[in-house]
């Protein structure tokens, strides 16, 4: 993503923010801020939200419930959203619909073949929303 435009990361998992901070400064990135915080109990809040042109959310496989709320309470026009889980994922999916967006586009991901696990990976674009241009991610 920093490939485009810059990126706010956020990652409570150490080694997630080990990675991040390093590959930050590779050559031929925007910008990449780096932050440790834990988004299921600390959620960025709508207003916090408002600077960016979209959000990639990758949770745990119990789902982004807490940060889902948020982001569906914001106006971010576009939302990425990657699971692990298609059940907390259908939760949270329901959650942003219920906030003004809909899903364009799903993609099943069989990583991990012959086993019962697919990711999914899945685009969320508000319905009433002019495009923006801040060319700020959060990710």
């Amino acid at each position: 993503m920093a490939a485009f435009a810059r990126v706010d990361a956020f990652d409570l998992e150490e080694d997630a923010h080990l990675a991040l901070a390093k590959a930050a400064p590779l050559p031929g990135l925007h910008e990449v801020l780096v932050a440790r915080r834990d988004l299921f109990t600390w959620p960025l809040h709508p207003a916090e939200m408002e600077r960016y042109d979209a959000v990639v959310f990758d949770p745990p496989r119990a789902g982004a419930r807490s940060q889902a709320m948020a982001l569906a309470a914001s106006q971010v026009p576009l939302a990425v959203a990657v699971s692990c889980n298609a059940e907390s994922f259908a939760h949270d999916a329901a959650i942003l619909c219920g906030g003004g967006y809909e899903i364009t586009r799903v993609e099943p991901i069989d990583q991990f073949r012959h086993t019962p696990h697919v990711e999914i990976v899945a685009c969320f674009r508000r319905r009433t929303q002019k495009p923006r241009r801040n060319r700020r991610l959060l990710g």
